[in-house]
C-alpha cells in the first residue's frame, strides 16, 4: 500500500462564514513541503471520507523563504510553509490560518497592519529624486553587517502572531517595525529622519506597549535580533525623550 500524508486543514469560506476542519490524505513523495502538499490537495480537492471541496486557498510567492506571504500555523507553530518538510513535521499535519490578522479565506489572512506600520514609522530613506544625488555616504562595515540582519525582515508576521501583545485590546504594531526603525535610523541618510520614526515609536501601538516577552525572535524565520531591536530602539527613544524635557 503506498505511503500517504494525512493533512487536517481549518478552512472558512469568508470572514462571516463560520470554520470548519476538512481533512485530507495525499500520497506521499520525497522532499514535499507543505505547499506542494496543499498543490496536491488543490489538484484533486477531495476529503478523506470521498466529499468533493473547493480547493484550500493560501498564500505563497517565492517559494524559498525570502517574500513571507506563505505564513501560517503548522501544527500549532506560526512559520513559513514552504520550509516546513513534511518528513519534519508530525501527522497528522495540522494547518490553521493565522489568527492576529483579518481573514480573507481558509489559510490566507489580510496583512495590511503590517505595512500600515512601516508607513507610519518612515521604513524608508527619502531621497529627492529631481537631480543626480552622486554617490551615497560611506557606510562602515561593522555598521553594514549589524544592518543586514535588520534588512531581513519578510514582513511575514511570525513575529506579531506569537506575540502576546498582539490582540483585540491592544494596538501594539510588533517586534518587526522596531528592526525596521533600528534599521533605517543607523543609516548615514535614514539617520537624518530618526526623530520622526522615534516620535512614532513613543506613540499609541509603540515601544512602550512591548512587553518583552521575547517570543518574537523564537519564531522569526530569519533569526533577526528583534530583542536587540527592541532595546535599541528603547534606548533611542529614551534618549530623545531626555533631550525634550531638558530643552525646556
Amino acid at each position: 500500500m503506498p505511503q500517504t500524508i494525512e493533512l487536517r486543514i481549518r478552512r472558512q469560506d469568508s470572514p462571516q462564514a463560520p470554520p470548519r476542519w476538512e481533512e485530507f490524505s495525499i500520497p506521499y513523495r520525497p522532499a514535499m513541503n507543505v505547499i506542494s502538499s496543499l498543490m496536491e490537495i488543490r489538484r484533486n480537492p477531495v476529503t478523506r471520507d470521498g466529499k468533493r471541496t473547493s480547493p484550500p486557498v493560501w498564500e505563497s510567492n517565492c517559494l524559498e523563504e525570502v517574500c513571507g506571504a506563505c505564513s501560517m500555523v503548522i501544527n500549532g507553530r506560526v512559520r513559513q510553509a514552504c520550509s516546513a518538510l513534511v518528513d519534519r513535521l508530525d501527522r497528522p499535519i495540522v494547518l490553521e490560518p493565522m489568527s492576529k490578522f483579518p481573514l480573507v479565506r481558509d489559510l490566507a489572512v489580510d496583512r495590511s497592519r503590517m505595512f500600515e506600520a512601516l508607513r507610519r514609522v518612515r521604513a524608508w530613506i527619502p531621497i529627492d529624486g529631481t537631480h543626480p544625488l552622486g554617490p551615497g555616504p560611506g557606510v562602515d562595515p561593522k555598521v553594514q553587517q549589524a544592518a543586514y540582519a535588520f534588512a531581513r525582515c519578510m514582513t511575514c508576521g511570525c513575529c506579531l502572531e506569537a506575540c502576546p501583545q498582539v490582540n483585540a485590546r491592544s494596538n501594539f504594531m510588533g517586534a518587526f517595525v522596531f528592526g525596521q526603525i533600528a534599521l533605517f535610523n543607523m543609516h548615514p541618510t535614514g539617520a537624518m529622519h530618526a526623530g520622526e520614526r522615534l516620535d512614532a515609536a513613543m506613540g499609541p501601538g509603540g515601544i512602550a506597549d512591548c512587553g518583552n516577552a521575547q517570543n518574537c525572535a523564537a519564531v522569526c524565520p530569519k533569526e533577526i535580533p528583534l530583542t536587540e531591536a527592541i532595546a535599541q530602539v528603547g534606548r533611542q527613544t529614551t534618549r530623545a525623550l531626555l533631550r525634550r524635557v531638558l530643552a525646556r
